[in-house]
């Protein structure tokens, strides 16, 4: 079994889930990490165990790297990203893959010129109740579904955007939806498929910040099926995830990973025990963003590293993860320009 080395680029707080995930994996090594800060790169490196590499460009070049993740602030992701395929590094991005289309592209053909892999994490595809959802939605069991939804009613103190990166144009390239609530508009695209058309509102409601604390579309998609996007850092004390989607056969509701609705006109033995299989108590990033576990990014890392092993690309590459990006972009402007945004 191939051993993967991996290197880590930044050295805040998301970088952390990136080391307990590699650190969890059979075929990962963590090597180091790199960043602009060299005292906490020293010290999240002492934490791990690894080395700490003094600039960016020592650990892009360095020949005992083979992955690198990338663990930057949301804006800061293209300019490592694109030195690790010119140095012939596969890379893994955090979530968003990049704030504007123009600088994923970029990041894309660096990659693909180079012949290396870009994915990235969008580690909440991982989890067993999606992988049944999508499966039940790929069979047809909903019928013809006729709305999908997803809520993400969170809470952020206004101390978490305090003198941050967070929430700000340059950095965040949004609020609510671009940091918060992205895992869950690349569930709704991942589930139902393309939108044709949506009409959005964004408001700053709860915080001092450049960007929305709360946002809300109403979409079209492709496939004729009407949905809804809400996301807010906005909702004391902090909710957990929800999913929703409904048809002429059958309807499901996902609360963060646990079944509350799943009922189908062909109601089957297996299904009665959906909702007693799938029982999540955990409140995930409601209210605080450390409290997440690892398992979901290694899970995600895992997967990456199968892609490598088995010479096939990654199913969250760069063009995948720019889907949702896109349509949050497409939030954006409805909201900016007060009429229909249609892809």
């Amino acid at each position: 079994m191939k051993k993967w080395n991996f290197g880590i680029v930044g050295a805040g707080m998301i970088a952390n889930f990136h080391a307990k995930a590699i650190q969890s994996l059979p075929n990962a090594n963590l090597v180091g990490f790199c960043s602009d800060i060299p005292d906490q790169t020293r010290l999240v490196a002492e934490k791990y165990n690894c080395r700490a590499f003094g600039s960016n460009e020592e650990m892009l070049q360095s020949a005992d790297i083979d992955i690198v993740t990338i663990a930057t602030p949301s804006g800061a992701h293209l300019e490592p990203t694109i030195m690790a395929a010119q140095n012939d590094k596969h890379a893994i991005v955090e979530k968003p893959v990049e704030i504007t289309l123009d600088r994923i592209d970029q990041m894309i053909a660096a990659h693909q010129q180079a012949g290396t892999q870009l994915g990235a994490v969008f580690n909440f595809r991982f989890g067993d109740a999606i992988q049944l959802l999508k499966d039940t939605v790929d069979a047809g069991r909903f019928g013809t579904i006729s709305h999908a939804a997803v809520h993400v009613p969170w809470w952020r103190k206004p101390e978490y955007y305090a003198g941050s990166w967070r929430g700000t144009w340059k950095m965040d390239g949004g609020g609510a939806l671009m940091n918060q609530s992205i895992h869950m508009v690349d569930m709704l695209q991942y589930l139902m498929g393309p939108i044709a058309s949506l009409q959005a509102y964004t408001a700053t409601i709860a915080h001092d910040i450049e960007v929305e604390d709360t946002a809300t579309a109403v979409v079209q998609f492709k496939n004729n099926a009407l949905g809804s996007i809400y996301g807010t850092t906005a909702s004391f004390p902090g909710q957990l995830r929800r999913i929703e989607i409904t048809g002429t056969k059958g309807t499901a509701v996902l609360v963060e990973n646990s079944f509350t609705v799943w009922e189908f006109a062909d109601q089957t033995e297996a299904d009665n025990a959906v909702l007693t299989k799938f029982q999540n108590d955990s409140t995930g990033g409601a209210s605080d963003p450390s409290a997440i576990p690892f398992e979901p990014h290694a899970k995600n890392f895992a997967a990456f590293i199968s892609a490598l092993d088995e010479n096939r690309p990654f199913e969250i590459d760069g063009t995948e993860a720019r889907k949702a990006v896109e349509i949050i972009l497409a939030v954006y402007q409805s909201a900016r320009e007060r009429k229909m945004y249609t892809f």
